[in-house]
């Protein structure tokens, strides 16, 4: 005869059993939070054709950064900088490239800080030249005082910011001006904005301006007869064409890791495909001088906009 005490601990655990194994299968997997390399940029326009164009990019370094794959790559367009400060400022983005002046705007309040040099079109640094027409026989820059200069546009690193600086610290004082036709004091050099660097160029040509300024890149593309027609005034001291910059509080092993990544990825067969396609990246170095030494000619250099 069976135990009856022994046949209703069996049961027991039985029920027991199966209570706990339906337990078991209803809990869910806890989901792995995939993490996420956000790479940004600038840009004001339709924003899926930047995404498509930086994709491979940032999927690249995702995938260099976790090999594992746990890493995905995300490229996020931002309008203008103030909204690329708010994004840095969310955690939103993790790194960013751009020219040195949205650079300045973007890093100086501390929402990123510089970490590369980026060369672009094959160029690392870029300087301005202040450039006259041989036949207005001027060779000197204190013959621009009382007379009208063609600058770029106001934010413009090569023609505008680093020939204004050249001249303040020559001892010139500057004066914007609403047109060609305005009055210029004879101790003072009046400056207006052409647009573009062509239209800089034709202003001088056409005598309409004493002297124009632009980037040894822009004189470089110009034809021969245009460069012989010209006379070079003065030139500026060089600036990074391009920077790379991180969000201040990405973790050092990720930047350190970043770092590498970007400075190798030229070597590599694939990355270098991937760079030209990434809006003619030729490759990343070092800042030059360090990134305090950039930091304080971006400083020097933009602090002067509202003189």
């Amino acid at each position: 005869m069976k135990n009856p005490a022994r046949t209703v601990a069996v049961a027991l655990l039985g029920v027991t059993l199966l209570l706990t194994l339906g337990n078991t299968q209803a809990q869910p997997t806890p989901k792995t939070t995939t993490k996420t390399l956000t790479f940004a940029v600038v840009f004001q326009g339709p924003r899926d054709s930047v995404t498509e164009h930086f994709r491979p990019f940032a999927d690249y370094v995702a995938r260099m950064l976790e090999p594992t794959g746990d890493t995905n790559g995300v490229v996020v367009v931002a309008p203008s900088a103030a909204q690329m400060i708010k994004l840095l400022e969310e955690k939103r983005v993790d790194f960013y490239m751009e020219s040195p002046y949205p650079t300045y705007i973007i890093n100086r309040l501390g929402a990123a800080r510089l970490l590369l040099r980026r060369w672009k079109g094959g160029i690392a640094e870029y300087r301005s030249l202040l450039f006259t027409i041989k036949e207005n026989g001027m060779a000197r820059l204190a013959d621009l005082r009382g007379k009208i200069v063609a600058f770029e546009d106001p934010g413009s690193t090569s023609g505008y910011f680093l020939p204004k600086l050249f001249l303040l610290k020559k001892g010139f004082s500057l004066a914007e001006k609403a047109g060609r036709e305005a009055k210029v004091s004879p101790g003072e050099i009046g400056y207006i904005f052409a647009g573009t660097e062509k239209n800089v160029a034709n202003l001088v040509m056409q005598k309409k301006v004493a002297a124009g300024a632009f980037s040894n890149d822009d004189f470089a593309h110009m034809d021969d007869a245009s460069k012989a027609s010209l006379a070079m005034l003065a030139e500026t001291e060089s600036m990074p064409r391009h920077l790379v910059s991180v969000r201040k509080d990405l973790p050092a092993p990720v930047v350190k890791r970043l770092k590498e990544i970007l400075l190798s990825m030229h070597q590599d067969k694939q990355g270098q495909t991937i760079l030209e396609k990434a809006d003619n990246t030729t490759k990343f170095d070092s800042l030059p001088g360090g990134e305090e030494m950039v930091r304080r000619k971006l400083v020097e250099l933009y602090r002067q906009r509202q003189h």
